[in-house]
């Protein structure tokens, strides 16, 4: 897995109940996927000069694990598991940095999307390739 966002969990992330509620943790995943297409294909944003492809979350799976306080120092991880013809699936992992617990898990899969056509589309060859090279233990 490699580090793809780090962050702390202030006081105004939680939730009456004194933990860091749920659309926190939604908001650290959703910003460490684009560090994680950024390392798989380069992109951000712009890779498509054109800017009619983008990449769009279709499911997530989280678990949460152990309770995040405010104050506590946060890193996600991931690793690429399923490359398919129009998605990617990656897996991520939220550690708390002080007490080494996982806070939370999430599987993601995101596919490729025409952004005027507002459809999926299949990941082009050369993308595909690339991302095969990173499944799980080499997605260093």
């Amino acid at each position: 897995m490699i580090s793809v966002h780090k962050s702390v969990a202030h006081p105004w992330l939680g939730d009456v109940m004194g933990h860091m509620t749920t659309r926190f943790y939604v908001a650290m995943f959703d910003d460490a996927s684009y560090h994680v297409l950024h390392h798989l294909f380069e992109w951000n944003g712009a890779r498509d000069k054109t800017g009619d492809l983008g990449w769009v979350d279709v499911r997530h799976t989280i678990n949460y694990e152990a309770e995040v306080a405010a104050g506590d120092l946060l890193e996600v991880r991931a690793e690429l598991l399923k490359v398919g013809g129009k998605s990617i699936t990656v897996s991520y992992e939220m550690i708390n940095l002080g007490s080494g617990d996982t806070a939370a898990t999430l599987e993601g899969v995101m596919v490729l999307f025409d952004l005027a056509k507002r459809c999926a589309v299949t990941i082009p060859d050369d993308l595909r390739d690339i991302a095969r090279k990173h499944i799980k233990a080499d997605f260093v």
